[in-house]
């Protein structure tokens, strides 16, 4: 087959206070390598890579990225499948508008959707867009499926699609792990309304995750311009030299209550084999020059044997890189005999995630992770000079002022102790969560437009009262709380390390990162010369 993978624009909130900026997919990329080494023809349209400058308000968020008719224009005429990544829901709106758009000028081609959004909403996907299959879960296995499936039906009809939606039963219709309308449905609400348009959808049951991870081909970053995202710091995570994305393990084995992670991945947590790991990031550097290598993972550090493992690996190799967990990772593990390997083989940053500093609310949001576990890790990371980064959130519902409290009391221990940075977001329901679907239940929450953006919203400078959903507390109470958590921890850290400050500017005026919170500063350094550019 003949096959056009495509990364959508970006959304951008101009005004968050976060160091999150957009990556290389690589959720794409391992799809694309999947699907070349079956044989298929595949090229990649990826919007942000191809104009990474190119930003267009759209009220109160930005369009990174090329145009709708730009992604469309260079689609190849022989293009048989159209592939589409959404990793997540607050790109929906742009996503929508594209899947459109081909299907506009290309009525004769497969649309698939993927990714987090897909997984999340298939229902809603295919009710409000013409996408002809939703894949849900891990993407490599059901895409080759499909490809193999939908090249065979072709074949049958003498290689003339046709009506690509209509023929989805006839070749898809027992396939594990995708979504799609039944034959003779047609697309969006058409007088009988939601309901009628959701019965006419067929979800077939989920696939089993991949077993053998190590089989999976590495990712097809030959399809992307590597270089150019890293010369323009779009990056995830601290930027420490030459930046590329990697993922040495998959899935999660807990079921936190506003994460989505259950949905895609399910809790079977697999781990790659940490000689493979290294060879991929020995050939990066071999291939790219790259030194630096954030962890996308969602729970790297889970099983002590397979850390030490990976560390003892690049340090028996002599690799000159750094590597970082930006995305956070369980605490449980990281000792004093473990953060040492980590410093050793190169890790430099770790970022733990236990939401609130009050056991009731991690007790409610599933966060099973201790403060006695926490503060261990916290005291073994810094003992051996890595760089430690806490995240919290506010606004579950059901949260209270004595919660945030809590917070508050962990926030100044943590910067007494030396964590570097600490960053504090609102909470949003993520759909298909099981906050979201009790949220649903009460009718507090609907999917609608500004859900949908909800979460870009989440490090704004103040939350607005629509996007509250901790009932009983005010909007400005919980961003009161917020700006209260931020000061007890930053202004503790600074008596507790005078010589910061000086550092913080230093690094400000040189362009270098060596934290979260540098790397905030240099985002707003590239917002203001953008915007006295534009002026000028």
């Amino acid at each position: 087959m003949r096959v056009q993978l495509i990364h959508p624009p970006a959304f951008l909130n101009p005004t968050a206070l976060t160091a999150l900026r957009p990556s290389l997919p690589l959720g794409i990329a391992y799809v694309a390598a999947a699907a070349r080494e079956a044989g298929h023809e595949v090229s990649v349209i990826d919007a942000v890579g191809e104009a990474p400058d190119l930003i267009v308000r759209e009220g109160r968020v930005a369009r990174l990225g090329l145009s709708i008719a730009d992604i469309v224009g260079r689609i190849a005429p022989e293009t048989q499948v159209v592939g589409v990544g959404a990793m997540f829901t607050y790109q929906w709106r742009v996503v929508s508008e594209l899947i459109h758009a081909i299907k506009r000028a290309r009525p004769d081609v497969l649309v698939v959707g993927g990714g987090e959004h897909f997984t999340g909403l298939p229902e809603e996907s295919l009710v409000h867009s013409p996408v002809d299959v939703v894949a849900q879960g891990e993407g490599e296995e059901i895409f080759v499926d499909l490809l193999r499936r939908y090249a065979s039906w072709l074949q049958e009809r003498g290689g003339e699609p046709g009506d690509t939606s209509a023929g989805v039963s006839g070749w898809a219709g027992d396939m594990p792990g995708v979504s799609f309308r039944k034959a003779g449905a047609t697309v969006g609400i058409n007088g009988g309304g939601y309901a009628a348009a959701a019965a006419a959808i067929q979800h077939n049951p989920r696939r089993e995750r991949v077993r053998d991870v190590d089989k999976i081909p590495r990712p097809a970053w030959d399809l992307f311009d590597v270089k150019g995202y890293d010369d323009r710091r779009l990056i995830n995570g601290v930027r420490l030299g030459m930046t590329m994305p990697i993922l040495a393990t998959r899935g999660c084995p807990y079921r936190c209550a506003y994460c989505s992670s259950p949905n895609m991945w399910t809790t079977k947590w697999v781990a790659r084999d940490p000689k493979l790991v290294a060879d991929e990031i020995q050939e990066y550097m071999e291939a790219y020059g790259a030194r630096n290598f954030p962890f996308q993972d969602l729970t790297a550090i889970l099983k002590r044997q397979w850390v030490i493992d990976f560390c003892n690996e690049l340090i028996a190799r002599g690799l000159d890189i750094t590597w970082q967990m930006p995305t956070g990772t369980r605490c449980e593990v990281v000792d004093d005999e473990v953060a040492a390997l980590l410093l050793r083989s190169g890790g430099r940053s770790l970022n733990f995630a236990p939401e609130s500093g009050s056991e009731e609310v991690r007790r409610k949001v599933s966060k099973q992770m201790s403060e006695k576990s926490l503060f261990g890790a916290v005291e073994a990371a810094v003992k051996h000079g890595l760089n430690t980064s806490v995240f919290f959130v506010l606004g579950f519902p059901g949260d209270r002022v004595a919660d945030f409290k809590e917070t508050v009391r962990w926030a100044r221990r943590l910067a007494r102790l030396g964590v570097e940075d600490l960053a504090v977001g609102f909470y949003f329901p993520i759909p298909g969560t099981r906050f979201y679907r009790e949220l649903q239940g009460r009718g507090k929450v609907e999917l609608s437009n500004e859900l949908i953006l909800a979460p870009i919203f989440v490090h704004d400078r103040w939350l607005t009262e629509d996007r509250n959903y901790s009932e009983g507390l005010s909007a400005r109470t919980l961003t009161w709380w917020r700006y209260r958590i931020v000061w007890a921890f930053y202004s503790r850290a600074i008596l507790a390390n005078p010589r910061r400050i000086f550092r913080v500017i230093g690094n400000f005026f040189r362009g270098r990162e060596e934290s979260k919170f540098d790397s905030f500063l240099q985002i707003l350094k590239e917002r203001f010369i953008t915007r006295r550019a534009a002026r000028v």
